[in-house]
C-alpha cells in the first residue's frame, strides 16, 4: 500500500531558545545570538529592511563572503575567537567560526530534533507496552551526519545509534560533542566512509533501523575520493535507505538546502522510495523566525518525511 501524501506543505519553524536566536534581518543579512555572541551572516532572500541597522555595526563577529562558494572570512569586533560551547536540551556541543558562513551545526534544524526526540520516544514506549524487550532501544542511521547534533539528539532520547560522515574532522568533532555532552557511553558507533557506500553494505548485509536521517549536501566528496552530487545520487541512496528500514520502522526523514529543490520534489522521490510502506509523508521547508511576537521567518532548507 503506498503512503499517503500530505497535499499542503508544512512550515516548521525554530524559535528562539536558550543559546541561540535570529535577533534580526534584512538588507541580505540576518543578526543572531549563539549563547554570548552576536552574529552577523549574509542572506540573501532578507529583501525586507532590518528593524535595528545599528545592531548590525555593534555585532561581535561579521562574515565577509569571498566567493560563490559560501567560503570566505570571519571579521571579529574585539578579539577573534575559535570555539565556544552551546546547548540543545541535553545535547552539549562545540560550535564553531568555521570559513564557510556557518558554525558547525544549523540552528534551523532544532525543528527536525524536536521531531526526532517525538519519534523515538514514542516509539520506546509503545514497545515497553508491548513487552519487547529488543525493541527498547531503537536503532537509528544518521547518514552525513556531521557534527553529531541530530545522532546525540537521538541517543538522548534512547536510541542506539550509527553515525556516517565521510569527513574524519566532522566524525572527530561530533566525538567530542559526545563527550562534552556526557554521552560517551551511550550506544552510538561513529563510521568515517561514503554515505553510499555504507548504506549499499548494509542493504547487502541485511540490516535493519527503525529510523534513518538522511541530510546531504549539494556536493560533496567521499574519504577516498568519491564524488556526490546530490540530483544525481540521491535517488538510489534514498532507495536503500527505505530498504534498511526494519518491517514496524518508526521514520525517515530526508532534508536538502539545495536552491534548485523543493520540499513538494522530495516528497514525490520519497513517495517513489517507500511505495509499499503506507504510513504517511510530509514535506515543507525549515525555517529561523526572529524573536519576538511579530518576528520575520527565513526558509532556510526543504524536507520531506515518511512515518509509520
Amino acid at each position: 500500500m503506498p503512503p499517503r501524501l500530505n497535499p499542503s506543505p508544512e512550515t516548521l519553524v525554530t524559535r528562539a531558545w536558550v543559546d541561540y536566536a535570529l535577533l534580526d534581518s534584512g538588507d541580505g543579512r540576518k543578526l543572531e545570538r549563539y549563547g554570548r555572541h552576536t552574529v552577523v551572516r549574509p542572506e540573501p532572500q532578507c529583501f525586507w529592511s532590518p528593524r535595528d541597522p545599528a545592531a548590525f555595526d555593534a555585532a561581535d563577529a561579521v562574515f565577509d563572503p569571498t566567493d560563490e562558494d559560501e567560503s570566505g572570512r570571519w571579521r571579529f569586533a574585539g578579539n577573534p575567537v575559535d570555539t565556544f560551547p552551546l546547548a540543545w536540551r541535553d545535547v552539549r556541543f562545540t560550535s564553531r567560526f568555521t570559513p564557510f558562513r556557518h558554525l558547525a551545526f544549523f540552528p534551523e534544524q532544532a525543528a527536525n530534533w524536536e521531531w526526532l526526540d517525538g519519534r523515538i520516544r514514542r516509539l520506546r514506549s509503545s514497545s515497553a507496552k508491548g513487552g519487547s524487550a529488543n525493541k527498547n532501544a531503537p536503532k537509528v542511521l544518521n547518514l552525513f551526519g556531521y557534527t553529531g547534533v541530530a545522532s546525540l539528539a537521538c541517543a538522548a532520547a534512547g536510541a542506539e545509534v550509527t553515525h556516517v560522515d565521510a569527513s574524519k574532522k566532522s566524525v572527530a568533532w561530533a566525538r567530542e560533542n559526545a563527550e562534552l555532552s556526557g554521552m560517551a557511553d551511550r550506544p552510538i558507533r561513529w563510521i568515517v566512509e561514503d554515505a553510499r557506500k555504507y548504506a549499499a553494505r548494509e542493504v547487502r548485509r541485511g540490516s535493519k533501523y527503525d529510523g534513518i536521517i538522511l541530510d546531504p549536501p549539494k556536493y560533496g566528496r567521499g574519504p577516498t575520493g568519491e564524488v556526490w552530487r546530490l540530483f544525481e545520487d540521491l535517488p538510489g541512496l534514498l532507495r536503500d535507505c527505505a530498504a534498511l528500514l526494519s518491517d514496524d520502522a518508526s521514520f525517515l526523514l530526508l532534508n536538502a538546502y539545495a536552491a534548485r529543490i523543493s520540499g513538494l520534489s522530495l516528497s514525490h522521490l520519497m513517495a517513489e522510495a517507500t511505495a509499499n510502506r503506507g504510513g504517511v509523508i510530509d514535506w515543507g521547508e525549515l525555517a529561523l523566525a526572529e524573536d519576538g511576537p511579530d518576528g520575520r521567518a527565513i526558509g532556510l532548507s526543504f524536507f520531506a518525511r515518511w512515518s509509520a
